[in-house]
């Protein structure tokens, strides 16, 4: 099958990229494609933006660049579509759950029509036509709970929950779409296949029982449930709970917890890191103390010591230093904004959030920064009297190394869509 891909030349901000070169669950979004859909397709084609599907008589699959799928999902989708033999295009309804409280808001891509949501994903059988029907596929979607908090720090209920979706789709047009794509749509996904497998195979459950009793270990510290690659160094006094998965050339050391985590090549994490349902990318650096819930650290970045971070998403090659705290919660129950595909501020539909660093950013130490606030990239923030709590999003303009003589020793890498990038040789 022809594989063609519409590109989206839109930058997401913070980062100042387009979506398909961004790391979701430690890939580029564009790899991420090419390996789910390797089984179903032999050859592509690159449509520019703006330039029409070329009139093509094979069976094809056309998506935005901008998407990020699943192999659950992708399945499902062509296995309905082929099986209508007719053109069809990705679509979903308020009442899917994850689609509606996840995908939908911040989104500004999908297509309304009628009561369905259109995603930029269609199959034809017989090549381009006009003739298109939308597919509604569901997500599968469990309610999980990931927070059990006194009942003054809820509106509703004491109980915060995502709803997890079993086969994920979802449109990367805002930074917090990262964090929905890795925790929500990433590990919890992971999490909530391996309970249904564990509950209707029972064969399965055996195996895993077995392996745990062969290795003397606890079974989710079996090497079932925890993935290692090559020549990793781990001290025994480290705990690490799966589904785990880490990469070659990976160094953890004593006192380490770890639990529903994907870490990439080449990382070190020292004494006493902290890590819980976080993605970290290749060549990270977490040194002791530092703490990630539900983040996404992306590739060559650091942490350093007694750094806090909840429900956050940082961009590659970025400092944080240490002591800093990212905050996720709004000490009176006010809807926490963020901004959208086109950077408006709008309600998030996230009653705990944290915030997001762009690329190539330096952040000093001791900093407290308010949930959903951004930090655009190629910043350098220092620390001084003047500059402790980052209540407002940070734009490039506001950097502080602007303000010295020697500011061309830290270049700008990632300009906005539109503006030239400085030579720096």
């Amino acid at each position: 099958m022809l594989k063609i891909i519409v590109e989206d030349p839109r930058h997401v901000y913070p980062f100042n990229e387009r979506a398909r070169d961004l790391r979701i669950q430690n890939k580029p979004l564009w790899l991420h494609q090419r390996d789910v859909l390797a089984p179903y397709t032999h050859q592509e084609l690159v449509v520019p933006y703006g330039s029409p599907l070329p009139q093509v008589g094979e069976a094809c699959i056309v998506y935005r660049d901008h998407l990020f799928f699943d192999s659950y999902y992708l399945q499902a989708f062509l296995e309905q579509a082929q099986k209508r033999n007719h053109a069809s295009r990705a679509a979903f309804h308020l009442q899917d759950a994850a689609f509606r409280e996840h995908a939908l808001p911040l989104a500004t891509s999908y297509t309304v029509q009628g009561d369905l949501y259109l995603a930029d994903l269609w199959y034809f059988p017989r090549g381009i036509e006009a003739d298109i029907e939308p597919l509604v596929i569901d997500l599968q979607a469990k309610e999980v709970g990931y927070y059990h908090v006194p009942t003054y720090m809820a509106t509703e209920s004491g109980d915060l929950v995502f709803q997890v979706p079993r086969r994920a789709l979802i449109a990367i047009d805002s930074w917090v779409h990262i964090f929905i794509a890795d925790v929500v749509f990433g590990v919890f996904a992971r999490g909530v296949r391996f309970e249904d497998r564990l509950a209707s195979d029972p064969w399965f459950k055996l195996g895993i029982l077995a392996q745990a009793m062969y290795e003397g270990k606890q079974v989710l510290e079996c090497s079932r449930l925890v993935r290692v690659g090559r020549n990793c160094v781990i001290d025994p006094h480290a705990v690490i709970h799966g589904p785990t998965t880490i990469g070659d050339n990976v160094t953890i050391n004593a006192g380490a917890v770890i639990e529903n985590c994907i870490i990439g090549d080449n990382v070190n994490i020292s004494q006493d890191c902290q890590l819980m349902l976080s993605v970290v990318g290749d060549g990270s650096f977490l040194p002791f103390r530092a703490a990630l819930f539900m983040t996404t650290l992306m590739d060559n970045s650091m942490v350093a010591q007694n750094a806090c971070l909840q429900m956050c998403v940082v961009g590659r090659n970025t400092f944080i230093g240490a002591g800093n705290t990212f905050t996720d919660y709004n000490l009176l129950p006010a809807p926490i904004r963020a901004r959208d595909g086109n950077q408006q501020l709008r309600d998030a539909n996230r009653p705990v959030l944290g915030g997001c660093v762009g690329h190539n950013c330096r952040i000093g130490a001791g900093m407290i920064i308010f949930p959903a606030r951004t930090i655009e990239s190629d910043v350098v923030l220092f620390a001084s009297a003047e500059r402790r709590v980052i209540d407002r999003d940070i734009r490039y303009e506001d950097s502080d190394h602007l303000k010295l003589p020697f500011q061309n020793l830290h270049p700008r890498l990632y300009p906005r869509l539109g503006e030239a990038m400085l030579e720096t040789w």
